[in-house]
This record gives structure tokens, sequence and C-alpha cells, in this order.
């Protein structure tokens, strides 16, 4: 640096930098060198930086709010990311859990045998909140399963798979206090005087047994209901319901062969066009789900690789009913018949079928003179998604029952869902009357109260024992000191037993109903507050695959179930037959 160049740090700085670009001389003392220019170097570019940092720090106010935003995100971005790990955590723990049961103790003989009847909505909730500590419980089913029906109609199409709405009934029976048994049968019969139910292995390989007595001093019955035919000929021989996993394999594979025969060489026009019908009878959320699924998957992936048929395809919804989703509101029953005009599925109501043959259905319906006519409606695929019917071992037990003679669509209980009639018997689900609708909601929060009041049972006769202890004792007590001891007890224990004593019947909480009705829109009739939401569309859409996400059995249920939303989102259905 020359002799008359200061510090970067000194006053000057500045003032010298303002010379930049341009030479300056300047002269030493006379004295030490005469008449000599200096030449002076330019300034650095880190110079130059500096000085124009220093001048926006000198002239530039603050900025707080801008630093507490930055400091917000932060705190965000960190407070995500730990919730993110914990999160992974949790479901990394409750999937070994799941995987690795603690041991069970063995049910103890001493105690009453609870038999429940039936892997539905309402014995599967009465399961999962019983205590099995106090009870011998016994479960009889021929389904070791346990199905979430509602996303049923997607397994028809390939949208889902049908092993992620099941749950194995011994998965979550194996993480129970303590064990209980399961025999895969089916009930064929209640002999309710001498408390015992006949069981019969259906299976395919059979043991040295396949009938036998299950004893039993409480019984649940939850076998669920049949498909109601309504006597009409040839439903049950030529139609497919929509009811077990198996009907809907059947109906997937019936989809295609209808699809694949209609493409076939030299096929008649006329025969394509029925082959190409698909017909669903039945106006309820089953029906019109299973109609929205059908016709996504024309539109989104048959029509693709199957060109041929997209002239002919055709969905018809057929309702004996003036309207469809008769559980709805006005607005969204409107709402749902206009989507299914857009995605041209015909709607046919006040359409009574009288007849079914393996080509077409004789249907009832009020012509447009108000007189009423037969018609012909020829179909290829016809599937039977209306009314329920009693199961054979619910029959008979009816018949068993004298304050049943009246009771035709099923066991009439009180409001505490025992069976009108009996001791010690109870029902729930669809095979129960109760003033309800027969739907899962209502299983499942009958089954969900059973187990409460069986939970209060147990420890009601706990107590009790308890007190004849405690009276012994008192009467026992050496002394004035050591009674008033024991009473104080007895008291105490009295008053927690009044207290589980005050069981209140069962009553119905309505949440909300739910369908989806194609093209990615949903609708939905939500109690909330004292009133209901009635919301129809696409956002509906996403609210029903949250509430149906949130309401699947397991976390392994509603991982399998997400992963096969995106599987057919990237890659579309599967359109090859098994």
């Amino acid at each position: 640096m020359a002799p008359n160049m200061r510090p970067l740090v000194s006053g000057g700085l500045l003032s010298q930098l303002q010379l930049a670009g341009r030479r300056t001389y300047t002269t030493s003392r006379p004295s030490l060198i005469a008449n000599r220019a200096r030449w002076t170097p330019r300034p650095t570019f880190h110079q130059i930086a500096l000085c124009q940092s220093i001048r926006r720090q000198s002239t530039e106010v603050p900025k707080p709010a801008r630093r507490g935003f930055r400091r917000f995100l932060l705190w965000t971005w960190r407070l995500t990311y730990f919730s993110a790990i914990l999160g992974a955590g949790w479901v990394s723990y409750g999937i070994w859990e799941m995987r690795n049961p603690a041991d069970q103790p063995e049910p103890d003989p001493s105690k009453k045998t609870l038999v429940i009847l039936g892997t539905g909505w309402g014995s599967v909730s009465l399961l999962k909140k019983l205590d099995t500590e106090n009870y011998n419980v016994v479960v009889v089913s021929p389904r070791n399963y346990f199905l979430f029906t509602p996303l049923l109609p997607s397994c028809t199409t390939g949208t889902i798979e049908h092993r992620s709405i099941m749950e194995p009934i011994r998965n979550f029976l194996r993480h129970k206090k303590a064990a209980v048994k399961y025999y895969e049968a089916e009930a064929t019969k209640i002999d309710y005087e001498k408390k015992v139910v006949y069981i019969n292995d259906d299976s395919e390989i059979k043991g040295d047994v396949s009938a036998t007595e299950v004893p039993f001093d409480m019984l649940v019955v939850g076998v669920g209901a049949e498909n109601a035919t309504f006597g009409i000929p040839g439903v049950r021989e030529h139609s497919l319901f929509l009811k077990e996993v198996g009907d809907a394999q059947r109906i997937r594979n019936r989809i295609m062969d209808c699809c694949e025969t209609a493409t076939f060489k030299d096929q008649h026009p006329d025969e394509v066009k029925r082959l190409l019908h698909m017909v669903v009878v039945g106006g309820g959320p089953t029906g019109v789900e299973f109609a929205g699924e059908l016709q996504d998957f024309f539109n989104s992936d048959l029509k693709k690789w199957i060109p041929d048929i997209k002239a002919n395809f055709h969905v018809t919804l057929v309702e004996a009913l003036p309207n469809v989703l008769p559980m709805f509101s006005k607005t969204l029953i409107e709402y749902t018949e206009k989507t299914f005009q857009e995605e041209t599925i015909s709607i046919r109501t006040k359409t009574m079928v009288k007849n079914v043959t393996d080509r077409y259905i004789e249907a009832e319906s009020t012509g447009p003179d108000g007189k009423k006519q037969i018609e012909k409606i020829p179909y290829g695929l016809l599937v039977w998604a209306t009314g329920n019917a009693l199961r054979p071992v619910v029959k008979d037990l009816l018949g068993q029952i004298p304050a049943q003679k009246d009771s035709r669509r099923g066991l009439a209980v009180n409001e505490y869902l025992v069976v009108k009639g009996t001791e010690n018997v109870w029902a729930v689900g669809d095979c129960a009357v109760a003033n309800y609708a027969p739907t899962a909601q209502v299983a499942a929060q009958e089954g969900a109260w059973l187990a409460r009041m069986f939970n209060s049972m147990a420890k009601t006769h706990e107590f009790e024992q308890e007190l004849a202890k405690l009276s012994d004792a008192q009467e026992k007590a050496p002394g004035k000191e050591a009674r008033d001891q024991v009473f104080g007890e007895i008291k105490e224990v009295q008053k927690r037993l009044r207290r589980v004593k005050q069981m209140s019947p069962f009553e119905y909480t309505h949440n909300g109903s739910l369908a989806y009705i194609g093209s990615e829109k949903a609708v939905a009739d939500v109690s909330w507050l004292t009133g209901n939401i009635a919301t129809g569309g696409t956002a509906t859409y996403f609210f029903w695959r949250s509430a149906y996400l949130s309401m699947c059995f397991s976390t392994r249920n509603r991982i399998l179930v997400m992963m096969d939303w995106g599987k057919a989102k990237v890659f579309g259905r599967d359109v090859s037959r098994v």
C-alpha cells in the first residue's frame, strides 16, 4: 500500500473510493523526492462491495416483521418435521404390535359362556370393545374375516382389491386380553330351551366331525340377512348379488365376459347391444355406487382398451320407488339424477321387476297416459341390490319363541337389544328389528353399546361378590371400630355398583349418509350440531374417501386401500378376466 493510503477501517475510506476509476497524481514532500509524481492504485472489488454494504446498512431501516415471519416459517418447518417423525414412529410401532401379539391366558371355563354368531358389523364391533377376561367367549361364523362392505362396489371394477377391505377375524382376536375360541362354521339351529347352538362345518376339507353343539349361557345373534328376491321368479337363478366378496368377483368376471363376447367375430348387432347393457336393480346406496363405479370403469378404461364397445355400452338403474336414494334430501336426489344424466346412466323409477330370464327382465312401469305396461329389458349383466331376507337359522328361532310370532322382518328386540320373549339372548345388525334402518352404521353402534353393557354386567357381578364378602367380614368384625371401617367400604362399593347399574337403553345416533355417484363426485347428508348439512360434488367426493378411510377396520386396511386408489389412478383398472 502507498504511504499516503489509509487503512480500510479509517474514516477516509469512502472519500478514497470515490476516486475509483480515474488516475490521480500527488507529490511527496519536496525535501524527500522533488517533482516526482506518484500513481494512486484503484480500489479492489472487495473494497467496493464493502463500501456498498456500509452504505446500505447506514440507510436501510431494519424490518423486524420480516425476521419474525422467517422465524415462524422456521419453527413451522421444525414442528412439521418432528411431527412426521413421531407419526412414522407411531405407525411403525402399531404395525409391529399388530404383527407380534402377546400371549393370552386361556378362557376360564368357570365363567359364563358368551357365544357370538357372525363376523359382521354388529358382532365385530362387540368383539372390539368387549373385555374377554370377564367371559368364556366363543365366536361362530362361516366367514373368518370382517368385510368393510361400503367399499365393496369398488371391488367389482378393480378400483380396490377385495383383500384390502378384509380383516382376518383372528388378527384382532389374538390381541384380546383373554383367548377367544373361533369356529369357522355355520349356525344351523339355535335350541333356546336347551341353550345350545348347532353348527356345521361347510368347508371343502372336513375332519372327522362335521356337525357339533356349542352350549351357551349368553347368546348374541349377529348373522345378518340374505338378499331378498321378493318371490320374483328367476332372480336367484339369473341375477348377481352384491353382499359378499365372492359376489364382487363374479360381477367383475361377468363384466369382462360381456365385453369380450360382444366383440366376438360375426356377433349380431342386437346381441351386442344386449351384452353391453348393464342393469342394476335397486336405487339405494349400494345400487347407486355400483352404477357410478361401473360407468367410471367404462369411461376411464374399458372404452380405451376395447374401443369396439364404445357405441353400445350402457348402464340402467331400475328402482320401484319414485326416486333413488330415498334416505337423502330432495336436493341431493335431484343432484344425483342430474349427475347420472350427464354420465349417460339411465334411471328407471316407478319400475317394478316382475320376472327375470337369462336374457331379459320383465318390468312393470307407468306409461305417459298413467296406465301400467309391461316391457322387456334385455341385459348382459343384472345386479340385484335391493332388500334383505331372513336367514334360515333366524326363521327357526322365531318359530320357537311365542312372543316373536308376529315378527316378519327379523328378531324383535327391546330397548336393551334383548330378543323379546327370551332371557340372555341378544340380537344386533340386519337380523334384528329395533325400529332403525338395517345399515352398517346402526349395527356398529349396537355392537359397541352391547359390549359396554356386558362389561358393566361383569363389573356388577364382581361388586355383588365383593359386597357379600364385606357383609361376612362385618359380622365377624371383633369391635365397633372394625365394623365401622368395613361399613364404610360397603358404602363405597354400593356407590360404585349404583353407577355401573345406571346403563341407559340403546339409542342410535345418526351421523349421516354418504354415497358415491361417479365422475369423482359424491353426495353427503351429514348431521351437524342440531341439523344436517347436505352437499354434493367433487369436494364431497374427497370427504367421502377420507370418511371411509377413517372407518376402515385397521391401519393395514387403510394403507392397502390408499395404495389401491393410487394404483388405479396411475395405471388404471385391470381389464383382464380371472
